[in-house]
Formats: C-alpha cells, sequence, structure tokens
C-alpha cells in the first residue's frame, strides 16, 4: 500500500518532466501527418487480413486435417445454423449432421460418392445424395 502511495506522489512530477522536454505534446488530430498515419495504418490493417483470408482459403488450412486423412466431401446448409457435411474418411464416406450443440451421424454410404477434387458444395450434392441412397428424386 506504501508503495501505491509513493508511486502516485512521483507521478505528477513525471508528467511535469516530460512536459518540460516536449514528450507526450498534444497532438492536433486533424492535422495532415496525423490523419495520413491514421489511414495508412488502416489500409494495412485491412489488406493484412484480405492477405490471410486469401491464404486460408488458397491452401485450404480450414477443412483438412494435418495428414489428409479426413477430408470434408461436400456440405449443404439446412438454415441458419444446421449443416449436412459429407465427410471422407479413408475409402468411407459418412454423413454427418450438424448443428451447434450437436454432431450426429446419420448415414455411412455403401457406395462412395465420387466428387472432383475442390468442388464447391452446391445444390447438385442433394440430388447426388438422394441418388445415392436410392430416393426418388421430388417432381
Amino acid at each position: 500500500m506504501r508503495y501505491l502511495a509513493s508511486i502516485l506522489w512521483l507521478l505528477p512530477g513525471f508528467a511535469a518532466a516530460q512536459a518540460e522536454a516536449g514528450v507526450g505534446a498534444p497532438v492536433e488530430p486533424f492535422a495532415s501527418p496525423y490523419l495520413l498515419k491514421l489511414t495508412g495504418g488502416l489500409i494495412l490493417v485491412v489488406i493484412a487480413i484480405f492477405a490471410l483470408a486469401w491464404l486460408v482459403k488458397k491452401f485450404n488450412l480450414n477443412q483438412q486435417s494435418p495428414q489428409g486423412l479426413i477430408r470434408i466431401v461436400a456440405g449443404l446448409p439446412l438454415g441458419t445454423r444446421d449443416r449436412v457435411v459429407l465427410v471422407q474418411i479413408g475409402d468411407e464416406q459418412i454423413l454427418l449432421g450438424l448443428t451447434p450443440g450437436r454432431i450426429e451421424k446419420l448415414h455411412t454410404l455403401a457406395q462412395p460418392l465420387d466428387a472432383p477434387a475442390g468442388a464447391p458444395a452446391n445444390g447438385s450434392f442433394a440430388r447426388r445424395l438422394r441418388d445415392a441412397m436410392g430416393e426418388r428424386t421430388p417432381s
């Protein structure tokens, strides 16, 4: 407690010494150099964010296991927070239902679907899934 009191007692003298030396002088917020620094810094941060997002997408860092043993073949959103995902583990493909609080195995495909590598998950996945499970397509 005494240390805190002595530190607080020394702070006004420290601030006065800095003011005399010109350190910590107030910066005019609308001065051109200040606005250029601020704008340049913001642009650099936005560029860094886009560059990192591009790298993650380019190298597909968010969907593969380290050894490539587990791969997401396709996915279909069912709502704002629910998805159906087809996962390939070795030669076996498993259909999973994903909700915010649960992951549930829905079906194991007897014959794996052959999806081209890097194919986007789109509406044709639903058709291929129905065909693979032997259901009729709706009229």
